[in-house]
Protein backbone atom coordinates (compact mmCIF):
# COMPACT_ATOMS: atom_id res chain seq x y z
CA UNK A 1 0.00 0.00 0.00
CA UNK A 2 1.50 3.12 -0.99
CA UNK A 3 2.20 6.15 1.58
CA UNK A 4 -0.07 9.36 0.90
CA UNK A 5 1.94 12.50 2.00
CA UNK A 6 0.33 15.82 2.15
CA UNK A 7 3.67 17.93 1.47
CA UNK A 8 6.03 18.38 -1.79
CA UNK A 9 4.68 15.31 -3.84
CA UNK A 10 1.01 16.42 -3.48
CA UNK A 11 1.55 19.70 -4.46
CA UNK A 12 1.73 19.13 -8.22
CA UNK A 13 -2.26 18.34 -7.65
CA UNK A 14 -3.13 21.91 -6.87
CA UNK A 15 -2.12 23.44 -9.82
CA UNK A 16 -4.99 24.76 -11.68
CA UNK A 17 -6.88 26.28 -8.67
CA UNK A 18 -6.45 30.32 -9.07
CA UNK A 19 -5.94 31.54 -5.80
CA UNK A 20 -5.21 34.83 -6.80
CA UNK A 21 -6.29 36.77 -9.25
CA UNK A 22 -5.34 41.02 -10.49
CA UNK A 23 -6.62 43.60 -8.66
CA UNK A 24 -9.02 46.27 -9.89
CA UNK A 25 -7.54 49.37 -7.42
CA UNK A 26 -3.89 48.34 -7.37
CA UNK A 27 -3.31 45.99 -10.54
CA UNK A 28 -1.14 43.70 -8.79
CA UNK A 29 -1.86 39.68 -8.60
CA UNK A 30 -3.05 40.04 -5.41
CA UNK A 31 -6.67 39.71 -5.35
CA UNK A 32 -7.65 36.41 -3.39
CA UNK A 33 -10.70 34.84 -5.19
CA UNK A 34 -11.73 33.33 -1.63
CA UNK A 35 -11.62 35.90 1.11
CA UNK A 36 -12.57 38.05 -1.59
CA UNK A 37 -9.42 40.84 -0.40
CA UNK A 38 -6.38 42.16 -2.21
CA UNK A 39 -3.12 40.98 -0.25
CA UNK A 40 -0.76 43.75 -1.38
CA UNK A 41 -3.60 46.94 -1.25
CA UNK A 42 -6.18 46.00 1.05
CA UNK A 43 -9.08 46.06 -1.16
CA UNK A 44 -12.38 44.96 -0.47
CA UNK A 45 -11.18 45.10 3.07
CA UNK A 46 -10.70 48.48 3.93
CA UNK A 47 -10.83 52.08 2.04
CA UNK A 48 -7.39 53.22 2.90
CA UNK A 49 -4.62 51.65 0.99
CA UNK A 50 -2.81 48.69 2.84
CA UNK A 51 0.53 50.58 3.90
CA UNK A 52 2.62 50.11 6.93
CA UNK A 53 6.07 51.87 7.92
CA UNK A 54 8.30 49.47 6.65
CA UNK A 55 7.16 48.97 3.32
CA UNK A 56 9.03 50.38 0.82
CA UNK A 57 5.63 50.20 -1.80
CA UNK A 58 5.61 52.67 -5.14
CA UNK A 59 1.49 53.80 -5.33
CA UNK A 60 1.58 54.34 -9.06
CA UNK A 61 -1.91 54.34 -9.53
CA UNK A 62 -1.71 52.80 -12.97
CA UNK A 63 -3.54 49.49 -13.86
CA UNK A 64 -3.88 47.11 -16.66
CA UNK A 65 -7.17 45.61 -17.77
Amino acid sequence: MPRVNKGTPSFGRRMGKTVHIRCRRCGRRAYNVAKKRCAACGYGETTQIRHFSWQNKKLTGIRLR
